[in-house]
């Protein structure tokens, strides 16, 4: 099959590296380079790396209304658009260029968390399974038709980072029976329920902030689910702190949230809404991610003391 790829975060790497041995990519569509780093050098995807590591053509396009990136995607005559963690919806007018259609590889059993953060929000939803989703697309926001879902099981270990590369292997997997299935003609088509559509947003800074009024589990699964960004965070004596790792520990407090209970070797204990909670791996402003023994061994922390603004 002539496929153009478009893909931008490491989420895509294994579809385009699976891909690319099977298929003939025309071209590799991406995001502009970004200033990234304490020097602010441009620097390039990670899908625009693997591109240029396999002689790959390559579009950048600002915007995709441009005119000069929309005659070289009608140049190549694609017989088939792959679309995985692009960043941009495509317009109508691009999905009408592939000789069948466009695909799109999402990280969700849709109709469930459409939208830009899927993983994030179903660790901190408490959602215990997850998928993958091939779909065929139209100009909305993850509503095409359905051709094939796989799922997996989402553990209490599970973060962001593990539960991210779990699916990208197993969506790379999927979108290529998903071709194969439309090359021989065999694919079918299911309409999405949208009654039972939810949506997950793209994550900001503000949605790391720890709210030690919820739960103990809610916090460690927000905790779980917000890595590396933004991160689950809260403030000691004022300075921010990053909660890295947490273990829920059962049981009635006699404190208010947010009140240090112990301070042990193990790690610091704060009063939540519901149980405590341990916190085992931290991160304190301007310094490297650390155990929380660690951190102690260089703090005064107290029983008493309070997390939060």
């Amino acid at each position: 099959m002539k496929i153009v790829f478009f893909g931008t975060s490491d989420f895509a790497v294994p579809l385009l590296n699976m891909l690319s041995s099977k298929h003939k990519i025309l071209g590799v569509v991406t995001a502009p380079d970004k200033k990234k780093g304490r020097g602010r050098k441009l620097r390039g995807s990670p899908i625009k790396a693997l591109a240029q590591k396999k002689g790959l053509c390559i579009f950048q396009p600002e915007a995709l209304r441009e005119a000069a990136f929309i005659k070289a995607l009608k140049s190549v005559s694609a017989e088939l658009f792959v679309v995985c963690a692009y960043g941009k919806i495509l317009t109508k007018d691009i999905l009408q260029l592939p000789k069948n259609y466009a695909i799109n590889l999402h990280a969700s059993l849709l109709p469930k968390y459409r939208g830009a953060a899927p993983i994030n929000w179903a660790i901190v939803k408490a959602e215990k399974t997850s998928g993958i989703t091939v779909f065929k697309m139209d100009e909305h926001m993850d509503r095409g038709e359905i051709i094939l879902q796989r799922k997996t099981d989402i553990s209490d270990s599970d973060t962001s980072l593990t539960l991210g590369l779990r699916l990208s292997e197993i969506g790379a997997e999927g979108v290529l029976k998903a071709i194969d299935l439309i090359a021989s003609g065999r694919a079918t088509f299911a309409r999405q329920d949208e009654g039972k559509a939810s949506y997950a947003p793209r994550l900001r800074k503000e949605d790391g902030l720890i709210n030690w009024d919820f739960q103990a589990c809610q916090i460690h699964n927000r905790i779980r689910g917000l890595k590396p960004w933004p991160g689950a965070f809260t403030y000691l004596e004022g300075k921010l702190l990053k909660i890295l790792g947490s273990k829920v520990m059962p049981g009635p407090g006699s404190r208010v949230p947010g009140e240090i209970v112990e301070v042990e070797k193990e790690g610091i204990l704060v009063q939540t809404g519901k149980d405590g909670l341990l916190i085992t791996d931290i991160q304190p402003e301007g310094k490297r991610a650390m155990s929380s023994a660690e951190f102690l061994s260089g703090h005064s922390i107290e029983v008493g003391q309070k997390l939060g603004n």
